[in-house]
């Protein structure tokens, strides 16, 4: 028992490694994650004192447990059963199926990351880009909100920067939960993407099995009291306009909602841009008449050089404003009335929710002035600044949220970022759009080209709307 027993050196260095492995996975790793978590729930808590809304439990759950807890809801098991019989397979091959669903959807929120790294980074980018301003913003009602509520923010989709400049502006509120596409699911955008609490939505291939358990996390989250952010078209607007709201997302939650439990509300939210950075492509995409937005590295690596040569250079200053508005926000108890909810209320809702969002629009100095041009031209940056001043007052009569600086300002800026990107050209009679420009300049006049329909102005004038003060 006690005689020596000789060893290849490599068999005793395998020995060796698995031992340590056996001792790490079953005493080392479980004390190093509760250690860990133990902190983490310490650093949640102070956390929670300084926000609007508390993160609440679903969100903060381990990851293991919500795939297990998402693949074991009695929806998704009957759908497993379906998908079996539709297709031919085995019962076990189909809810391997919905478990690979459920780890490609379920995030894995991380409160450090989100709120020390995300959105430190997402204040530093907005601000490095743009002047950022707050447009309509009803903070009593906003305030007014029931803490016990599932909020939900329901968002227009101009740029990829609507992430970016909302998880900022929303980091005292709380943490937002995003449905993002299939583009993100790349390393090492995907990993990142998850920690800050994300999860990933199919644009395709997206099959009956699928659908459920999309459906029942969008719904579980929603009963959690999980703060959302969800862009209701679906994808970014081609043409400047806001799209017709899809009922994807917003139909999982009114399905599942219960009239005696938790209560959702749904905030507006309008985005808008001087410059979005994606103008070309997505006005190309409207042109191919599809949505594949394919940047050639060469273009992408090309745009960052120039961009960083002009702030080495001291030449750039920003690409003008990016402004958000918040809109009135809706009860949805409040709005089905204590009615059970059917395929009618979501389409109800998602047009009511397009309605507020356009009421909130802001109105920015490009969008303004590009309207301005392509209806006359050529003008002198006179006239153009009359006819600004003509467009803010009737805005102004019916309530709408306006930039807080005069016409003459307001004309400076649209015209120096249009002459920075060539789209002007000057001639005796005054300035005109340049060759080719017109697609890019009704890119952005659309924006808030609602605000001036004739029925808009032929509506009656509502209440201002209040806004922060002057910064």
């Amino acid at each position: 028992m006690f005689r020596s027993v000789e060893i290849p050196l490599w068999l005793l260095v395998l020995i060796v490694l698995f031992a340590a492995v056996t001792f790490a996975s079953h005493f080392l790793f479980p004390s190093v994650r509760w250690f860990f978590r133990k902190r983490m729930e310490r650093a949640v808590a102070r956390l929670n004192t300084r926000l609007a809304r508390p993160i609440e439990p679903f969100k903060l759950a381990r990851r293991h447990d919500m795939i297990q807890r998402l693949i074991y809801d009695p929806a998704v098991a009957q759908a497993v059963v379906e998908h079996a019989q539709s297709h031919g397979v085995p019962e076990n091959v189909a809810f391997e199926l919905a478990g690979d669903y459920a780890r490609e959807i379920v995030p894995s929120f991380s409160a450090t990351a989100y709120f020390t790294f995300g959105t430190r980074l997402a204040k530093w980018l907005s601000r490095a880009l743009y002047r950022i301003r707050l447009g309509a913003f009803d903070r009593d009602a906003l305030d007014a909100i029931d803490p016990g509520a599932a909020v939900v923010f329901v968002m227009n989709h101009r740029s990829n920067m609507d992430y970016v400049l909302v998880t900022w502006l929303a980091a005292r509120t709380s943490a937002l939960s995003y449905a993002v596409g299939e583009w993100a699911r790349v390393w090492p955008l995907s990993p990142v993407i998850r920690a800050m609490g994300a999860y990933f939505i199919r644009r395709r291939d997206r099959g009956a099995l699928y659908r459920r358990v999309l459906q029942r996390y969008v719904q579980m989250a929603t009963a959690g009291g999980v703060t959302q952010a969800i862009f209701p078209e679906g994808g970014l607007s081609l043409t400047g306009r806001m799209a017709t709201p899809k009922t994807g997302l917003l139909g999982h939650i009114v399905e599942d909602f219960d009239n005696h439990g938790r209560d959702v509300i749904f905030v507006p939210v309008a985005l808008n841009y001087d410059r979005v950075l994606e103008d070309r492509v997505l006005i190309g995409a409207a042109a191919a008449g599809n949505r594949r937005f394919r940047v050639p590295p060469s273009r992408l690596v090309g745009a960052v050089l120039a961009h960083l040569g002009q702030r080495i250079s001291g030449r750039f200053k920003s690409f003008g404003t990016a402004s958000v508005g918040f809109g009135r926000p809706l009860s949805l108890a409040e709005f089905l009335g204590g009615a059970t909810p059917g395929p009618q209320d979501t389409a109800r809702l998602a047009h009511e929710m397009k309605t507020r969002i356009e009421e909130v629009m802001p109105v920015l100095p490009v969008p303004l002035v590009a309207g301005i041009l392509l209806e006359v031209s050529p003008l002198p940056p006179e006239r153009i600044e009359i006819r600004v001043a003509a467009r803010l007052g009737m805005l102004h009569a019916r309530g709408v949220a306006l930039p807080r600086r005069d016409a003459k300002r307001i004309t400076a800026d649209a015209l120096e970022i249009l002459r920075k990107r060539g789209l002007l050209r000057e001639g005796g009679e005054g300035l005109r759009p340049a060759p080719g420009a017109e697609p890019l300049l009704r890119f952005y006049a659309d924006s808030v080209a609602h605000h001036f329909a004739p029925a808009r102005l032929a509506a009656p004038v509502s209440a201002a709307i209040p806004l922060p003060p002057a910064r």
